[in-house]
């Protein structure tokens, strides 16, 4: 009779654990913070428990039949085992104070402002959310750094694209300064930027014309602009912002780009979630003339270089390059490959034409394979009836943009062999010491994907969100949404994941909030769009100034500014402008209030701001 109990308990563990199998949750939960817990399947009702291991605390909820998501909340921090029906199951979770999930990347934040040192600020920050997820064990949480959080970001594919595509674009300038071609093109321009303000309008220009995707935005008008607007006395940090400020902002709202398939993605699922029949394409359309910040920064750019004045941190940069000091007011960090020696063409092979070919075949190439690659899909899925927009849609940018930069060097390599402008191993030298001169700005990248996963474990943007009321005004959502979208991309240094976290959340907060107050279907719609529109913008902003955001991070190396020097000249614009677009731009749309006025009067705004308060470099 006892081999029988011993027996059926065998069982009821068996069945137990396996039945656990299929019920979802996250390691780590926030005090106060709503829990989920994901049922994928269940037969029968079960009873489930969160018990605490010291047993003073325990939450109890019925498992129904069916798949559903149950949501709890624990008011104790401390680990907790789950139970199905009084048998504990290998499942346990650890539950931390709710406001500990912003502390990794606010100390990330604040040590590289103060002490600008990034790579230490983001290894301190990974440090710190480890050891709260580990249960403060130091030991542990030194090492989930290297064997969790840095391996997983190398190891996740699109990170190795990003990586490879970073490395063989550092090997395509190498190969372009060796050459004599970067003399050349500046050589060039250097007629049409005759002095400070063309300079910068032609820097502003050429982020422009390269819209389809930020990375490769950051590295080519780096590069490619830094010896012009050295030459005219032009501050690294004003470059840098330039740069910073016409690659996320403008591969954002452009009709083509590498962003667009993913922000049409996101609000498709969204959109289904709340079971509308709207298309995710023509909201997204829609949105565009509502996203003040990324719009205005772009304008605000025009602005300070028709009345040449700037403000705060950035007008003691430039006064110190028109005093041609830009390189004794701090130490940069950053990789200079232009003033290595080892890459530095003659003058006599300056032309201009071998550093525009290979930058050109990699833009047509990346082209070419946004086409193909979305071709591709599109067939894959049986898809007959679609237009350009789909192609783009469905296309694969990293992939695409490995293609370009390796063919780009390809062809870079053959070209100034034909010329014999260069030996086979000079041009292997040259285009090994482009690959290192990136190797800083991969060290960066990593650290910051991991800082970034690091956010997402101690679940910093689910904190975040839980500070905005649900008992809100829908006229006040947009505005609301860009605040925290804003918040929550600088803190975790990433926009897409901000994205993915937010869209979600707001649209249904928009669907509900709208039905709460029982606004018109116009109203509503005008409301869905200004949430929509707010997270994208909102996540730009976090994207475009955070000083462990990815771009942030390569426009600095680009631009060979130091970092955080780039991002303290920046921030003051970046805040400024944000803080206009929600007063003049967010907040009177939500009432109705046309956009393309917001825009004017927001420009305006700037303009006086500019006029009044900023200063130029000869005062």
């Amino acid at each position: 009779m006892r081999n029988l109990l011993k027996f059926i308990l065998l069982l009821i563990l068996i069945s137990t654990n396996i039945f656990s199998q299929n019920i979802e949750f996250h390691k780590i939960a926030l005090t106060k913070i709503q829990f989920k817990v994901k049922i994928q399947e269940s037969n029968d009702s079960l009873k489930a428990s969160f018990i605490s291991k010291d047993n003073s605390d325990t939450i109890s909820f019925i498992i129904k039949p069916g798949i559903y998501e149950e949501k709890i909340i624990f008011k104790n921090s401390g680990n907790y085992d789950f139970y199905l029906n009084n048998v504990k199951t290998p499942k346990s979770v650890r539950v931390i104070p709710a406001i500990l999930s912003v502390v990794p990347p606010l100390i990330a934040i604040l040590i590289a402002l103060i002490f600008r040192q990034v790579l230490f600020s983001l290894l301190i920050g990974i440090f710190s959310g480890a050891l709260f997820i580990n249960d403060y064990n130091i030991i542990v949480a030194f090492m989930r750094i290297v064997d969790e959080y840095i391996i997983n970001s190398l190891t996740d594919k699109s990170h190795m694209q990003i990586i490879v595509f970073t490395l063989l674009f550092g090997g395509m300038v190498g190969l372009i300064s060796k050459s004599g071609g970067t003399k050349g093109i500046a050589n060039l321009l250097l007629p049409l930027a005759k002095n400070r303000r063309s300079g910068l309008f032609a820097t502003w220009l050429s982020g422009l014309v390269i819209f389809f995707d930020d990375y490769a935005n950051s590295l080519v008008v780096g590069n490619l602009m830094r010896p012009i607007t050295d030459k005219l006395k032009i501050s690294r940090e004003k470059l840098a912002f330039i740069v910073d400020s016409t690659s996320a902002p403008v591969a954002s709202i452009f009709l083509i780009s590498s962003w667009i398939g993913y922000e049409v993605g996101l609000i498709q699922d969204a959109l289904n979630s709340i079971n509308s029949q709207l298309n995710a394409y023509s909201v997204f359309l829609e949105s565009i003339l509502f996203r003040f910040y990324p719009i205005t920064m772009l304008i605000f750019i025009l602005l300070t270089i028709y009345l040449g004045k700037d403000f705060g941190p950035m007008w003691k940069s430039e006064k110190l390059a028109l005093m041609d000091e830009r390189f004794t007011n701090h130490n940069s960090s950053s990789t200079d490959i232009l003033k290595s020696s080892e890459l530095m063409g003659n003058d006599d092979r300056a032309k201009w034409y071998n550093g525009v070919v290979p930058i050109l075949i990699m833009l047509i190439t990346a082209f070419i394979g946004l086409v193909f690659t979305g071709m591709d899909n599109i067939n894959e899925k049986g898809i007959t009836n679609f237009g350009f927009k789909e192609i783009i849609y469905h296309s694969d940018s990293f992939l695409s943009l490995l293609w370009a930069s390796a063919f780009a060097c390809l062809v870079a390599g053959v070209m100034y062999i034909s010329q014999r402008i260069m030996k086979l191993s000079e041009v292997m030298d040259a285009w090994f010491l482009g690959l290192r001169s990136m190797f800083l700005a991969v060290l960066v990248l990593t650290l910051a994907w991991s800082i970034g996963t690091v956010t997402y474990d101690i679940k910093t943007a689910d904190y975040i969100v839980s500070l905005v009321s649900d008992s809100i005004s829908p006229y006040f959502l947009p505005v609301i949404v860009f605040l925290v979208c804003a918040i929550t991309s600088f803190s975790t240094g990433t926009s897409w994941g901000t994205m993915a976290i937010m869209m979600p959340i707001v649209i249904k907060l928009s669907s509900s909030v709208s039905n709460l107050y029982n606004l018109s279907p116009a109203d509503s719609h005008l409301i869905l769009i200004g949430v929509i529109s707010s997270v994208l913008a909102g996540c730009v902003f976090g994207d475009h100034c955070s000083p462990i955001s990815d771009t942030t991070i390569l426009s600095s190396m680009a631009s060979s500014c130091d970092h955080i020097a780039h991002v303290r000249t920046q921030l003051p614009y970046a805040i400024v402008v944000a803080l206009v677009c929600m007063l003049l731009g967010d907040i009177p749309t939500s009432f109705g209030f046309p956009p393309i006025l917001s825009i004017l009067i927001i420009s305006i705004v700037l303009f006086l701001i500019l006029k009044y308060f900023g200063k130029t470099v000869e005062e």
